[in-house]
């Protein structure tokens, strides 16, 4: 509506190499993703050939060893593709952050010989993840899992429901946690399952209120049987793995809450410069000037937020705290921005014409994924005050 095009985010990269890679991003986004965003996901199709060019181009496994085809990127720099992404369709990046996350247990904890063999495929070569902690009755608290691995001599046979499935249906594999010996998260164990194996279901997938692009589904294990050789790391150390691979999730997360709230912004811009009311533009009143203007602020400070935590990621220290204030401030900064969106459109805002709606439902989920909110709150509080008593 308005000649004012917004700009692109101005990155700090660290190497020539990062800024030639989100050049390449942000081509590839121009010509092959933007356009189709909004009819897709209204259509609800799931963009695999997307996802297929991504693997292509090397883009869906930045964070890990050039070895194994990875792309031997930072953090830092994957979080800012992710971002990119995200902004321009949320199924596509957060697809990107649900892959790298199905990745992590086995580039982190596989031997060398699991990763030779599957890591190529999963980084560079075609193929896509899905991550299977959460069930139907254990979301928040994952430790309580009811999916169970009974060893049958060289094999283990699985057996349950696992459910808030990203990719399920139509990934290729499985991270899957499931239960190999008592209660609590000590008994959890983690492996590599293929997306054809013989028993695995996938249920209808769930109609939601935004990302209808991005299938998520119940998964049914009816007695899957995994050879021991996809087991992922020691028996009792899944969920140790779990917890370590959410960390580096939740920074996805938060990276593709800015991406969202950036394109929000953007949108909201470009309408309040060339909607004219009272014989100029509606960008010139004040009220929404300063509305504009707490939008990035917000904006800049998730991702400042984000981007430190990744640093000290990158750097070997602990940043466990800082993720879950990262997903914690940019997932709620992106719900309020998105919201603040719609309301600088008004009553276009409300309508499918314009995509604020969409960024405004899509936030949402954001506040949920890989450890709600309110998690989120209680991680902080356990760095700054120590566990709970019971």
């Amino acid at each position: 509506m308005s000649d004012r095009a917004p700009q692109p985010v101005e990155r700090q990269l660290p190497t020539e190499e990062s800024r030639d890679l989100l050049a390449l991003v942000r081509d590839m986004i121009q010509r092959e993703i933007a356009p189709r965003a909004a009819a897709e996901e209204d259509a609800g199709h799931f963009p695999r050939e997307i996802f297929a060019l991504l693997s292509q181009s090397g883009l869906l496994g930045l964070p890990y060893d050039a070895e194994y085809g990875g792309g031997d990127q930072p953090y830092e720099v994957y979080l800012q593709v992710l971002e990119e992404l995200a902004a321009a369709r949320l199924t596509v990046g957060l697809g990107v952050s649900v892959h790298s996350l199905a990745c992590h247990a086995l580039a982190g904890y596989g031997t060398k010989e699991q990763q030779a063999t599957h890591l190529p495929a999963m980084l560079g070569g075609g193929l896509l993840g899905a991550y299977c902690l959460s069930e139907p009755s254990s979301g928040s608290d994952a430790a309580s899992l009811r999916t169970k691995a009974v060893r049958d001599g060289d094999d283990w046979v699985i057996t349950g429901t696992k459910a808030w499935i990203t990719h399920g249906g139509v990934a290729d594999f499985y991270t899957v946690l499931a239960r190999t010996g008592g209660e609590g998260a000590r008994g959890i164990t983690a492996f590599l399952v293929p997306g054809d194996a013989e028993g695995l279901n996938a249920a209808a997938p769930e109609k939601k209120m935004g990302m209808k692009g991005s299938p998520t589904a119940q998964l049914h294990f009816d007695g899957v049987r995994v050879p021991d050789s996809r087991r992922i790391g020691e028996e009792g150390q899944g969920f140790a793995i779990a917890l370590s691979a959410l960390e580096s999730g939740r920074l996805g997360i938060a990276a593709c809450a800015i991406g969202v709230a950036q394109a929000a912004l953007n949108e909201a811009v470009s309408y309040a410069t060339g909607r004219q009311q009272f014989g100029r533009p509606i960008a010139d009143f004040q009220g929404l000037r300063f509305m504009l203007a707490d939008m990035a602020t917000q904006i800049e400070a998730g991702r400042s937020l984000y981007l430190a935590a990744a640093r000290l990621r990158d750097a070997g220290r602990l940043f466990s705290r800082e993720a879950a204030m990262a997903k914690l401030f940019c997932t709620d900064a992106a719900m309020r921005v998105t919201t603040d969106a719609v309301q600088v459109l008004g009553g276009y805002g409300y309508t499918l014409d314009f995509p604020v709606e969409r960024f405004m439902r899509e936030a949402k989920v954001l506040q949920i994924v890989e450890g709600t909110n309110q998690i989120q709150r209680m991680v902080i509080a356990r760095h700054l005050v120590g566990p709970e008593t019971r």
